[in-house]
């Protein structure tokens, strides 16, 4: 089996076979946590604009995601995994644009199979990229911060999943501790960034909370992300 690990916009750029693009804080958590809720399928872009347009359209009922960390204006909610996790989304399609996550997705052009990962889907997505036989290899893109700063949960990530892919079970504890001492963490305790919670820290940080993963394809010349 070839496991091949990138990082960045320049990572999902060169990914091929089944690829699981990862963002832990916090686009893919939230992603999982509204598909748990649920939606029906989540609508993945690149631009403010084209979710509006969407929304506007009647594609998806629901737009969702961030700018710099905020909601931009127009949007139902943040990127925030904690503040969508008591919310009923029965039936509803999101429409869903990050500053890194749905960034890499969009730019992961060449996957043959695609998903987006965190490590509340972790094992889930393993089992789904081993499931992949005819996939060239498997890639993991710790896709970082806006794409372009690595950061330690995602770059974790990535080795935690390359470890179940190769029949290891990884120590959710120790991950975890390693994250919560590393730089990312401070942001969530910054009150001049009240949309950055505490309790998102903990949701991102439980890991396997979903038996799901998060399969991403092109229907309609859209990528649509539902649950697998």
């Amino acid at each position: 089996m070839d496991i091949w690990i990138g990082s960045l916009l320049e990572g999902a750029a060169q990914a091929r076979g089944a690829v699981a693009v990862i963002d832990v804080f916090r686009a893919f958590t939230t992603a999982a946590v509204v598909l748990a809720n649920g939606a029906s399928r989540i609508v993945m872009v690149g631009t403010v604009e084209e979710a509006l347009k969407l929304r506007a359209n009647g594609t998806g009922q629901i737009c969702q995601g961030e700018v710099g960390g905020i909601a931009p204006a127009g949007f139902d909610f943040g990127n925030s995994p904690f503040e969508v996790s008591e919310v009923d989304f029965a039936g509803k399609v999101i429409i869903q644009r990050t500053s890194a996550g749905t960034q890499g997705i969009v730019t992961a052009s060449h996957a043959q199979y695609l998903y987006a990962a965190s490590l509340v889907t972790a094992s889930a997505t393993a089992r789904a990229l081993l499931a992949q036989q005819h996939a060239e290899r498997i890639s993991l893109v710790a896709i970082g911060s806006a794409g372009a700063e690595r950061t330690d949960e995602d770059e974790l990530c990535a080795l935690h999943l390359r470890n179940r892919l190769e029949g290891r079970p990884g120590d959710p504890t120790a991950l975890r501790d390693l994250i919560l001492a590393g730089g990312e963490i401070r942001r969530f305790n910054d009150p001049t960034r009240p949309h950055l919670n505490q309790k998102d820290v903990e949701i991102a940080l439980d890991v396997d909370r979903y038996d799901f993963a998060i399969r991403v394809a092109m229907e309609g010349g859209l990528l649509v992300a539902r649950r697998e």
